[in-house]
């Protein structure tokens, strides 16, 4: 794209607007990112674009930049992660898509993420979670708990990746556009069957009715144009309706929406009495918490979770410990001396 003059903004012409985001969303698809990636990088482009008055970014530099990122933080009170996030865009877009060799984009400094520690579930507490959920909505909750998956990880396995054999899962295209291997739980292997029967029927169904073809990522479609008709390359968890292709407008099943399970994992939590605040996301905290505690290898834990760095698996090692890391409190060790002697411990009176 070209420069701009001083005193043409983006509101006055519409084609170069579109072209400048046409050209963001090809630059994100060329390198593979995921339409979440998409989405939220052009909804920071055009709130940019909307703070510094339409101009165009090509006329804008570090004090723009800086503005942008301090308004969010001072004005619209967002997290040290939603800032970063943020500027990851805005540097995508000078980097990527205008070709900017820019000296001062390495010097923006990202905004410091505080270190907070994760919630975890007792082994206990997710039993009593486990029990108010039944059906699908159970063994997606299981599989997470059970398999340390991320929830999206869940909502998109498929078929081919679930082996019974050998009792693992293979995560496709996970955070990272990594690949890896996690377990399969025994308890969820008769239920995964009997589940995969009736999806099954479904899929078979469909394929009668004229449709039965999935969505395929990085444009196997074109390579392997019968592949999305496959019952291998279904969803384990496809939606209950079929609906069209916002991108091209194919009739498809595909997996069933994320709220379902996060709203469901909410009630359930409630239901069995936990106060902590409970998400589908901490099930895989408690997977990774829980195998900590029975002793098995931190690098073992990091390979099944799929984290770049150990450094990251080791909070959970913090979680683990007991309050205070494991220290006993003076005032348990003084009142253990007072029971010692026969001395009368002091409670508060009740409500």
């Amino acid at each position: 794209m070209g420069q701009l003059p001083e005193s043409q903004s983006v509101s006055e012409t519409q084609a170069g607007k579109l072209r400048l985001l046409d050209q963001v969303r090809a630059s994100i698809r060329t390198k593979h990112y995921s339409p979440r990636t998409e989405k939220t990088y052009v909804h920071w482009i055009k709130r940019f674009i909307y703070f510094t008055g339409k101009r165009h970014p090509r006329e804008l530099g570090a004090a723009e930049v800086g503005a942008f990122l301090s308004h969010l933080a001072t004005e619209r009170n967002v997290a040290a992660a939603t800032q970063n996030q943020a500027l990851s865009a805005l540097l995508f877009l000078y980097a990527q898509v205008l070709g900017l060799d820019l000296p001062w984009l390495d010097g923006m400094v990202r905004a410091k993420r505080p270190v907070r520690l994760p919630v975890v579930l007792s082994e206990a507490e997710v039993r009593a979670l486990l029990v108010e959920l039944e059906g699908t909505r159970w063994l997606m909750a299981s599989l997470l708990y059970g398999a340390g998956l991320r929830l999206r990880e869940c909502l998109k396995l498929r078929v081919k990746d679930v082996d019974f054999s050998y009792h693992q899962i293979m995560v496709r295209d996970g955070k990272g556009g990594k690949d890896r291997c996690t377990m399969l739980p025994q308890a969820v292997v008769q239920p995964l069957h009997g589940h995969l029967g009736k999806v099954r029927r479904l899929h078979r169904r469909d394929l009668a009715e004229g449709y039965g073809e999935v969505w395929l990522p990085h444009a196997l479609s074109r390579k392997y144009p019968r592949a999305g008709f496959e019952w291998g390359w279904q969803f384990v968890f496809p939606s209950a309706t079929r609906s069209a292709d916002p991108e091209t407008g194919v009739i498809r099943r595909h997996h069933v929406y994320a709220d379902t399970l996060h709203r469901s994992v909410k009630r359930a939590a409630q239901a069995a009495g936990i106060v902590k605040p409970v998400s589908s996301h901490v099930l895989r905290h408690s997977f990774a918490t829980h195998l900590l505690q029975h002793g098995h290898d931190i690098r073992t834990v990091q390979e099944l979770l799929g984290h770049a760095n150990v450094e990251t698996t080791m909070i959970y090692t913090h979680v683990m410990n007991k309050g205070g890391r494991g220290v006993t409190s003076p005032l348990d060790r003084a009142e253990q001396a007072r029971s010692a002697y026969g001395a009368t411990i002091r409670a508060p009176a009740a409500f």
